[in-house]
């Protein structure tokens, strides 16, 4: 039996080195398979996304009326964009919603967050219905909250019923108020978005956290500070960025209310790009205001991305 010893030690070391080879064949093709499935997908992003990109990077340079043949102008869109007053207007227009809807959401979705997070028994009903109208359709909301806003509609009710009458207007039709009453729809609509990102971060600080504190008789104010605030700050990056990119190139609430009136008070980029490119087919000159808007984005988002970063660590 002894004889036969080495032989079987053989059998099973060759076997154990097959299976090891087999295993090692088998982790090489499944590490391929998903490359393999994320070829379409990565064609499609191509084809779809930075082809389209590229395309209209490149008619920008161009006086294309999406008919004629198109011709190379160079840098004349971009000159005609610096001296046209509502290209201005339009930027600048964009600039002030993305400011208060950036400062504005984050800060009620974070109070939602902090009054929703432990203490109150109905705040999972309470969680879904703010957060509700991040999933309702824009145009939708933009409709009713056109409804809400009218001159006889139901906020101008509301202010005749209570002795307010005074402060009756036309809330979308006065240059002084248009812009400001869309920033209003817009963070009642995505205030629930941040306040999940909130949320999220809030789930994460451990019970005890919170005992200690409470046993060393910190005030609210210092726990927020101190303790809640710095663990909040990867949320806070996430929140701040979303919100200006949505901030930055809405445009389904500015159609459905105001179309850019009255006067231009409500022109964006976002609005002008369609009218100029659909309304008055200047094909070439709404691709060059669409880069400028794209090139916007890009820089504002990855500066506040950086800067917010870098909060992250101080914190």
């Amino acid at each position: 039996m002894d004889s036969f010893r080495p032989v079987a030690e053989a059998a099973r070391g060759s076997r154990s080195a097959a299976v090891a080879r087999a295993l090692r064949l088998r982790r090489r093709r499944l590490g391929q398979v998903p490359w393999a499935l994320a070829l379409p997908g990565f064609a499609a992003l191509v084809a779809f996304h930075f082809a389209a990109i590229g395309f209209g990077a490149y008619y920008a340079f161009t006086n294309w009326n999406g008919l004629a043949h198109s011709s190379w102008v160079g840098l004349r869109n971009f000159r005609e964009i610096v001296d046209d007053a509502s290209a201005r207007g339009a930027l600048w227009h964009t600039l002030e919603l993305a400011g208060g809807f950036v400062v504005l959401t984050n800060a009620i979705g974070l109070a939602l967050a902090l009054g929703l997070n432990r203490a109150v028994k109905t705040r999972h009903l309470l969680r879904s219905l703010f957060f509700l109208p991040v999933a309702l359709s824009p145009l939708a909301i933009a409709y009713i909250w056109g409804w809400i806003f009218y001159y006889q509609g139901a906020l101008n009710r509301v202010l005749g019923s209570v002795g307010l009458s005074s402060l009756k207007r036309d809330w979308l039709g006065n240059p002084s108020t248009a812009l400001w009453s869309i920033l209003v729809v817009m963070v009642w609509q995505f205030s629930g978005l941040a306040m999940v990102l909130y949320l999220a971060g809030l789930q994460s600080v451990s019970e005890d956290i919170y005992e200690a504190m409470l046993v060393d008789g910190a005030s609210p104010w210092f726990r927020f500070r101190k303790v809640v605030l710095p663990l909040l700050a990867p949320a806070m990056t996430v929140s701040a960025t979303l919100t200006l990119i949505i901030g930055l190139r809405v445009f389904d609430q500015l159609k459905a209310l105001t179309d850019g009136q009255p006067v231009g008070a409500t022109e964006t980029l976002a609005l002008e790009v369609y009218q100029q490119t659909f309304y008055l087919l200047r094909f070439g000159y709404g691709a060059a205001l669409a880069l400028i808007l794209t090139a916007l984005i890009t820089v504002f988002a990855l500066t506040q991305l950086a800067l917010l970063r870098r909060n992250e660590q101080r914190l």
